[in-house]
């Protein structure tokens, strides 16, 4: 088989492993034939809530199942179209296997991705919460582009895009901002973008044309709806008004409407600006804290079980999960996996998901590459 089928068939196969591995396949098969009787059985019909959740569990797992197998077959049936094609002498047939190869390996890359996006919370919203790092109106200018990378990004899928909170940086971009995607599996897409992000220009504020090296944070939580309970105690919260700031309408600097939630125990603070009413303001931020908290379970469940844990760190060196190199050459380079682009403008319109699907995959096999970072 020439080294472009054999190229295809084996990122098919590592997409299939993959998918394998993911779902526990045998358990799979078992608990799709539980999930069949349960539909099959009238009392389940008695109870509209449970009877959604076990439908759509169904179906996530029936879709992952067929997705998995169909590409199986189909890999075998045009593999052995190619050695018959190449025992025969058929180039044209050969061709056309080929072909049909590279369309199944995109298909299974697809597939692969959206069966990782089964987790508890992945099809829901998410906010995507930035800060800029020490380093003044460097960083802020930084975080502001950051800002704009994930609404291109969310754009680019059909995605809607809302600014809760905004704080404008003192001379170029922000000192932070919090985004609310909506949009089908924006939670799973994005949650393995949270961590430190560096970013090494020649910078546009030094009169001396230096190479600055500038730093901030990404945080990403899942929004979450009634149906999730997440305790806390209102005794444990600290609730501070303020003036809010930035692009917002005739309240802006005129009434103390913007809201601030601390919850003392675990430090996390969220915030909301961007309605007129503090009334409206306390509602979303205490939706983002009931987010913040869960998404923190989360965490602790995935630390529990050896996984791949974005945790907040300082927003400096050491603490980086990828770099963007735009001077002296031009690199983006992913510090977990190793992915990288050489088109850093396209990735900071908004490409991220080349980043994300091999974050979502590491995910899965646990395997640590040692990456060296850019200078």
């Amino acid at each position: 088989m020439r080294a472009e089928a054999q190229s295809h068939v084996d990122s098919i196969k590592e997409a299939l492993a993959l998918l394998r591995r993911f779902l526990d396949w045998d358990r799979a098969l078992r608990r799709l034939d539980e999930l069949n009787a349960r539909v099959e059985d009238q009392a389940l019909w008695s109870d509209p809530k449970a009877a959604q959740e076990v439908m759509r569990e169904r179906r996530r797992l029936d879709e992952a199942i067929t997705a998995t197998r169909a590409i199986q077959s189909e890999l075998d049936d045009t593999v052995e179209l190619i050695e018959m094609a190449e025992a025969e002498g058929d180039t044209a047939m050969e061709a056309e296997g080929v072909e049909a190869l590279a369309a199944l390996a995109q298909r299974a890359d697809h597939d692969k991705i959206q069966a990782l996006l089964a987790g508890e919370a992945d099809a829901n919203d998410t906010y995507i919460e930035i800060n800029s790092g020490a380093g003044g109106t460097e960083s802020q200018d930084w975080a502001g582009m950051l800002q704009r990378m994930y609404t291109r990004w969310a754009e680019r899928r059909g995605m809607k895009v809302e600014l809760i909170d905004y704080h404008a940086g003192e001379q170029a971009g922000i000192k932070s901002a919090t985004l609310l995607v909506k949009g089908e599996n924006a939670y799973g897409y994005a949650k393995t973008e949270s961590g430190v992000h560096r970013l090494v220009r020649i910078s546009p504020y030094d009169s001396a044309a230096r190479r600055h090296t500038s730093f901030s944070s990404v945080w990403v939580y899942p929004v979450i709806d009634d149906n999730i309970e997440v305790e806390y105690n209102e005794s444990d919260l600290r609730i501070d008004t303020y003036r809010a700031s930035g692009a917002g309408g005739q309240h802006i600097n005129t009434t103390d409407s913007a809201v601030r939630i601390t919850h003392i125990p675990t430090g996390i603070v969220v915030q909301c600006q961007n309605q007129r009413s503090q009334h409206k303001n306390k509602a979303e931020a205490y939706n983002q804290l009931r987010a913040r908290l869960y998404e923190r379970e989360l965490a602790i469940r995935e630390q529990a079980a050896n996984a791949e844990n974005a945790t907040k760190t300082d927003i400096g060196w050491g603490h980086q999960i990828r770099s963007y190199v735009l001077q002296p050459y031009q690199l983006v380079k992913d510090l977990r996996t190793g992915t990288t682009s050489t088109a850093p403008g396209d990735v900071l319109d908004g490409a991220l998901d080349p980043f994300m699907a091999a974050a979502l995959s590491q995910r899965v096999t646990g395997e640590k590459v040692e990456v060296e970072d850019v200078d």
